[in-house]
This record gives structure tokens, C-alpha cells and sequence, in this order.
């Protein structure tokens, strides 16, 4: 089941949802609307190692916006700082972002019940286009979890994102291999 706008106004005021900052004009019907944060990044390795962790090099989007490139990853960031402690949020593009070709999320558009933290978003793009800080990127859908949750993400020792970021954040899934390479 998904959340409605009055489940989500409830489950926000309960504090099982926090939204920050938290604007009544970005909830839909069924849905909460996330912004581009002003911060991107790329990597700086040209090829990518699962096993190593790799660096990368942030910028923040200037006033007139910056121009996103289709041969390029870029990692983005949400405005919004979010927790939730009994849904299941999902993180899905807008339809206004899809029809300029922007994708948001390579593989990673749902959160687990405890994640609490802003949404690192991974951007490929169709075609150049302009994106600007602050404009409307995506949209938090919440589902009802049947049953009881033994270990929220926030609470989990093997969670990777626990540090509360502002800007992006690279890929920690060197950390899942026994043998880290810095």
C-alpha cells in the first residue's frame, strides 16, 4: 500500500517521516517532491574497480546551471534531508525530468525503513541538458511494511550511508569485499 497525502501528513507530524526542509506545497497526492541539490560530482577514475575505492571531484551547479552531458555519470544530491522509521520510501524521477532525458537513479531508487539521510542521486541524461539547483527532480513515493523490522538501516553496523551528507557520496561497495583497497 502506498502512503496518501494525508498518511504522509500524519506520518509527518508523528515524526515517522521527516522531511527537511519541508515544503506543503511539494506534497502530492501520493508523493512528496525531492529538489537537486546544489552540489554534483563525477569520478575521477575513468574505469571503475568494485572491489576499490575511488574518488571524486564535487562542484556545485552555478546560477545559470550547468550543462549535463550524455557521455558522462554525474552523482547528485537531494535538498532534502529525509528519515523515515516505518515506511519503505522509493525514490522515482518526475515524469518533467524523464521527458528532458534525465535519469536519477541507476539501480538505487528505494531506501530502507531507517534510512535517514539526504538521497544521493546517480544522473545520466539522454541528450545535453541544463539543470539548475533547486528544481523539482523526483518524488519519495512510501509503502506500508507488513510486519516488524528487526534492524532499521540506521542501526545496522554494516550500513555504508549512515553519515548524514550534504553533497554526494561515491560508491562504498569496496566494503563489502574482505580485502579493502584505499
Amino acid at each position: 500500500m502506498i502512503l496518501s497525502d494525508s498518511e504522509i501528513l500524519e506520518h509527518i507530524e508523528s515524526g515517522e517521516i521527516v522531511i527537511e526542509p519541508y515544503d506543503r506545497s511539494c506534497l502530492g497526492s501520493n508523493s512528496y517532491d525531492v529538489h537537486l541539490g546544489k552540489t554534483l560530482a563525477t569520478y575521477d577514475d575513468v574505469e571503475l574497480d568494485a572491489k576499490s575505492h575511488h574518488s571524486i571531484t564535487t562542484f556545485e551547479i552555478p546560477e545559470e546551471g550547468f550543462v549535463l552531458q550524455p557521455d558522462e555519470f554525474y552523482l547528485g544530491v537531494t535538498e532534502e534531508y529525509t528519515e523515515t522509521h516505518k515506511h519503505v520510501p522509493f525514490l522515482e524521477g518526475k515524469s518533467s525530468t524523464g521527458r528532458l532525458g534525465i535519469d536519477i537513479h541507476a539501480t538505487a531508487g528505494k531506501g530502507d525503513v531507517g534510512f535517514c539521510n539526504t538521497w544521493t542521486l546517480e544522473i545520466s541524461v539522454k541528450k545535453p541538458v541544463r539543470v539548475y539547483a533547486g528544481m523539482p527532480v523526483g518524488q519519495l513515493i512510501y509503502f506500508v511494511v507488513d510486519g516488524d523490522i528487526l534492524v532499521p538501516y540506521n542501526t545496522k553496523k554494516s550500513a555504508k550511508y549512515n553519515t548524514r551528507n550534504v553533497i554526494p557520496v561515491e560508491s562504498m561497495m569496496w566494503k563489502n569485499f574482505g580485502d579493502h583497497k584505499a
